[in-house]
């Protein structure tokens, strides 16, 4: 199978990240500015929300030619929005304690001016994620620092042949592109892929393995 290694111009990379903030209906390109340079993406400006800013980075990632984005946009509050941290520490732990996928009591959970410190241990990498989602929506938070480690509880065995077999079943994974090394419960990722999304898609087939405890992605997009 043929997979295109095109690189895109830098003045494209701009005009289709602007495009594709105008299409997403959560944010306001207007306040946000894009530079693009070798495929690395940078975003400024400010928003009123935390979402925001991390759907405008998410919607950057998804146009094609973009290798990576520096995340420069700055968080300012509504007044309406503001929130004390007493007030945000106790609707994250309420949050959390009904996520289905978190358990709260191996977490520990710090704020501090409207930032949020995850910390603890969980056995799977997408409770960390989900963790840190549940956190992220909640009005008033400035931004999330997910310190939390994934502690396997799954002795790890065939690591590396189920991760091929996961890939080789995806459809959003050329398979045949990718490397896999594995180290006892670490996998190293390495390779090139046609977009970011694939590289992310990749990652998250190799956390699904039992037993990982850590995955390095070296993979590049282009």
């Amino acid at each position: 199978m043929a997979v295109s290694t095109e690189l895109r111009a830098d003045q494209d990379i701009q005009s289709d990240v602007l495009a594709e903030l105008r299409w997403d209906a959560r944010v306001k390109p207007n306040e946000i500015g894009v530079t693009a340079k070798d495929g690395i993406v940078t975003l400024t400006g400010w928003v009123d929300s935390y979402t925001k800013k991390f759907a405008a980075e998410e919607a950057a990632l998804r146009v094609r030619g973009v290798r990576a984005v520096a995340n420069d946009i700055e968080v300012r509050l509504s007044p309406l929005y503001e929130r004390t941290d007493a007030d945000i520490a106790a609707a994250a732990v309420y949050a959390l304690e009904s996520d289905a996928f978190v358990t709260v009591d191996k977490l520990e959970l710090t704020v501090s001016k409207g930032w949020v410190n995850l910390k603890g241990q969980v056995e799977w990498q997408f409770q960390k994620e989900d963790a840190e989602q549940v956190v992220r929506r909640l009005s008033g938070v400035k931004g999330v620092t997910n310190l939390v480690t994934v502690n396997p509880q799954v002795a790890p065995s065939n690591i590396k042949s189920q991760i091929e077999q996961a890939l080789m079943r995806s459809t959003h994974v050329d398979a045949q592109r990718i490397r896999i090394e594995v180290n006892g419960s670490q996998v190293l990722l390495n390779g090139t892929v046609r977009s970011w999304a694939e590289r992310e898609e990749a990652e998250r087939q190799a956390w699904l393995a039992p037993g990982v405890a850590a995955v390095d992605n070296h993979i590049t997009v282009r």
